[in-house]
């Protein structure tokens, strides 16, 4: 069994492509590891086998917002754009679990996207996924309260780790707020018991009450 068995799409590939994607490493990628920095350039198309990588961009004050998470099977807008138009990019891609990937090289993708119909299908369909999730964010950045959106997050991370580790900054850079407003409201919980705040990590006590908050704005 190859990588490429791991990857659903790739079995409308034709037997060259998969061998040629086939002869790509896979790598591993600790937690917080570094996958690219604004004004990096593009090297190639990541597929994500295994794990999360987020993407965030910092503002000229500091501020900083989680544009979106890759998860296998997902793209990353900055990377697409970047192949496809040349562009650097502007943002920063963060493995925030153990992440396994692959790097699919420029010259290998263009010729993919060049010849193959099922590989240009597959980069299309997943950057039209993609598009959609980023109106979604905008939508929730500008329409719905940070109470929905900080309740939303906290109960989409606790399904995958019962400790969220987690710092007040970096929650608030995935809600779209700032970091008092952050830290307020999961002390107005804890004090509530709807969570446990501890050093670097919060566990969600009450996921009723979450889920009816997170709801609020639907």
């Amino acid at each position: 069994m190859t990588w490429t068995d791991r990857v659903p799409a790739f079995t409308s590939l034709g037997p060259g492509d998969r061998t040629a994607l086939e002869e790509l490493a896979v790598m591993d990628l600790p937690r917080g590891a570094i996958v690219f920095r604004p004004g990096d350039s593009v090297q190639g198309y990541a597929l994500v086998l295994s794990g999360r990588i987020d993407v965030s961009l910092t503002g000229a004050t500091g501020r900083e917002i989680m544009l979106y998470s890759v998860a296998p099977g997902q793209s990353c807008i900055q990377t697409t754009l970047g192949l496809l138009a040349g562009d650097d990019y502007s943002a920063e891609a963060v493995a925030s679990v153990e992440t396994e990937l692959v790097l699919v090289p420029r010259a290998l993708f263009l010729s993919l996207v060049d010849r193959s119909g099922a590989f240009r299908a597959l980069v299309f369909a997943a950057f039209a996924d993609r598009m959609q999730t980023m109106m979604q964010l905008l939508e929730k950045v500008a329409f719905q309260k940070v109470e929905t959106r900080l309740a939303e997050r906290l109960l989409a991370l606790s399904s995958e780790e019962d400790n969220i580790r987690i710092t007040h900054a970096d929650l608030a850079g995935q809600v779209g707020s700032a970091r008092e407003v952050v830290s307020r409201r999961l002390e107005s919980w804890a004090r509530s018991g709807w969570v446990s705040v501890g050093r670097g990590t919060i566990t969600v006590q009450d996921r009723a009450a979450l889920s009816a908050l997170a709801n609020d704005g639907l």
